[in-house]
C-alpha cells in the first residue's frame, strides 16, 4: 500500500510543480499572436505536428466549458473525488482495477488544488495537428485521461472475456 501512496503522491507532486514552473517561467499565451508557437516556447515541429509550452488559465471545465461557474464546478469535482475515494476504499473489492481510478482521483485533486491556490487551473502543453490547435492541457489532465481510457479498456476486455 505504501508504494501506491508514494506513486500517487509523486504524480501529484509532479503535476503541482510543473504548473508552478509553467506559471513562473512560461509566458502566457497571447490571443493576438498567430502562428507557431503562439508566444510560447517551441519544443518541436515535425510532419505538421507541433508541440509547444504555452501557459493559459482555465476557470471552467475541460476545453474551457462552463467559464464563470468555477465555484459550482469545484463543488461538483469535490463530490466526485470524494465519491471515487469512498468507492475505492470501501466498495471496489477487486471489481475494477484500482490503478486507473486512482489516476483519475490524482488528476482531479491536482486540478482542484489549482483552483484553491490560484482560482483557476493552469494548462501549458499545446499540440497543433496540421494547423489545428488541440486543447491545451496539463499533467493532471493526462492522469484523468489515462485513467478513463484504462477503465474503459478494462470494461471492454471484461465484456469480451465474458462472452
Amino acid at each position: 500500500m505504501k508504494k501506491w501512496v508514494a506513486l500517487f503522491a509523486s504524480l501529484l507532486g509532479a503535476d503541482l510543480i510543473s504548473k508552478a514552473l509553467a506559471s513562473a517561467y512560461i509566458a502566457p499565451m497571447l490571443p493576438k499572436i498567430f502562428g507557431y508557437p503562439f508566444g510560447g516556447v517551441a519544443i518541436f515541429e515535425v510532419f505538421g505536428i507541433s508541440f509547444s509550452l504555452n501557459t493559459v488559465v482555465n476557470s471552467g471545465a475541460a476545453w474551457g466549458f462552463f467559464q464563470g461557474y468555477s465555484g459550482l464546478l469545484f463543488l461538483i469535482r469535490a463530490l466526485i473525488i470524494g465519491g471515487l475515494i469512498v468507492h475505492l476504499i470501501f466498495f471496489n473489492k477487486g471489481k475494477t482495477p484500482a490503478f486507473p481510478l486512482w489516476l483519475i482521483v490524482t488528476g482531479a485533486i491536482g486540478n482542484g488544488i489549482d483552483y484553491l491556490v490560484y482560482g483557476h487551473v493552469i494548462d501549458f502543453f499545446h499540440f497543433c495537428f496540421w494547423g489545428h490547435s488541440f486543447a491545451i492541457f496539463n499533467l493532471a489532465d493526462c492522469y484523468i485521461s489515462l485513467g478513463v481510457i484504462g477503465t474503459l479498456l478494462y470494461s471492454r476486455l471484461a465484456k469480451v472475456r465474458a462472452v
